[in-house]
């Protein structure tokens, strides 16, 4: 097995099971390993200290996988980790919700693959070379623990190109999908387009903030930015609120949230959607002196990285910052960021800073997570990149 030794002094992460090497901790390579093959990783003195997946033209330059020298990494290994996995979701799945996520890349031990869970389909992502190359091994085990009628290919992601691998995308087992897979979640009926929707197709690391945030919606009117297919509008409609006003940019969304509340048979007329920029459609229902009972903010991610994070909480404050000016005094504000780089301290300093421009006084009544098929782990803060506040603004 070709070897990875670290530079002196550069171990400690991998002592406390961080699952990354960063190329800059490597000090030289015995052999030639292919990108996404596994090596042996030693300390500068040559003990050993974990397996993991190589590759050279990745800033993580190996992806830890096993810290005991005993065990061999073989197919057996591979199917143990996914059958843990998915067993770990079997809770999730119930009558009243058939989606979720059943492997969280890192998380779970699998680094690079997610997989989530659409009815009887399949939607993956496959972001390391090491996972596309035992890529046989875990579909043939999806295949025997689920019987999926698909599995589906989604990985279009950009960070694909960090680890020297195109886009992929397609069929890679049983038949394609419909256009639209209906699913549930908390009881509501949603249509899920696996090829064409965003990320994997679905937002389902927000399951248990709709339910809590929709708790508050009975009476009410609600502004949901960013809805895509409707997640917070269904279950705000769902708990009775007068009126759900849904805003997102993408055609696509706007007509799959139509296309749900139909399939719920919710009252059509106490909903509203526009397709539009959020940010300029706030600053209209500013100038026309909206004003809502509880407004929800969902961006997509604004901080990738964190040399972006400055330019991030701008973004994050501006827009905050908006949505307060439009609520009726003692409203709330259910605000969200899914950037891995911001974290929770730092969020709610943005907030603040948003409040003192907007002149409002806020209080923080409750912190919003990631769900238990988003596990993160101890040694892998990174995974934990859901962060929400619920506010209550006067």
């Amino acid at each position: 097995m070709n070897e990875v030794f670290l530079k002196k002094g550069k171990e400690k992460a991998v002592l406390q099971r961080h699952p990354w090497v960063f190329s800059g901790a490597i000090e030289t390579v015995k052999g030639k390993p292919e990108n996404g093959e596994i090596v042996k990783l030693l300390d500068g003195k040559g003990d050993f200290l974990a397996y993991g997946f190589y590759n050279n033209q990745s800033r993580v330059a190996v992806r830890l996988l096993e810290w005991n020298d005993a065990v061999f990494i073989d197919e057996n290994w591979w199917r143990t980790r996914i059958q843990t996995a998915v067993n770990n979701r079997k809770k999730v799945l119930t009558e009243q919700t058939n989606t979720c996520r059943l492997i969280f890349s890192e998380a779970d031990f699998l680094p690079g693959l997610i997989v989530d869970k659409y009815a009887d389909h399949l939607s993956v992502q496959i972001l390391t070379s090491g996972m596309e190359k035992v890529k046989e091994i875990w579909i043939d085990e999806l295949q025997k623990l689920l019987q999926p009628k698909s599995i589906f290919d989604r990985s279009d992601a950009t960070s694909r190109s960090h680890e020297g691998l195109e886009a992929s995308f397609g069929l890679l087992y049983g038949e394609n999908p419909p256009d639209f897979v209906e699913v549930k979640e908390n009881g509501i009926r949603y249509e899920v387009s696996i090829a064409e929707g965003q990320k994997s197709g679905f937002y389902c690391d927000q399951r248990d903030n709709r339910r809590l945030v929709a708790a508050h919606a009975s009476g009410k009117k609600v502004l949901d930015c960013f809805s895509y297919s409707g997640g917070f509008s269904l279950n705000c409609l769902q708990q009775d609120a007068d009126l759900v006003i849904s805003v997102d940019s993408s055609a696509l969304a706007i007509e799959t949230l139509q296309k749900n509340i139909k399939l719920n048979n919710f009252d059509a007329k106490r909903s509203i959607a526009i397709q539009s920029d959020v940010n300029k459609q706030l600053r209209k229902f500013r100038e026309e002196e909206e004003k809502f009972d509880l407004i929800i903010l969902d961006p997509p991610k604004y901080a990738p990285s964190r040399s972006a994070l400055d330019r991030a909480s701008r973004a994050y404050k501006d827009l905050n910052r908006l949505a307060m000016l439009l609520l009726n005094k003692g409203g709330l504000l259910a605000t969200y960021s899914c950037s891995g780089a911001m974290d929770m301290p730092t969020f709610k300093q943005i907030l603040a800073w948003a409040a003192l421009d907007a002149g409002k006084e806020v209080q923080f009544i409750g912190q919003l997570v990631q769900p238990e098929d988003h596990p993160i782990r101890s040694s892998f803060p990174e995974g934990e990149y859901l962060k929400g506040l619920l506010c209550r603004v006067s």
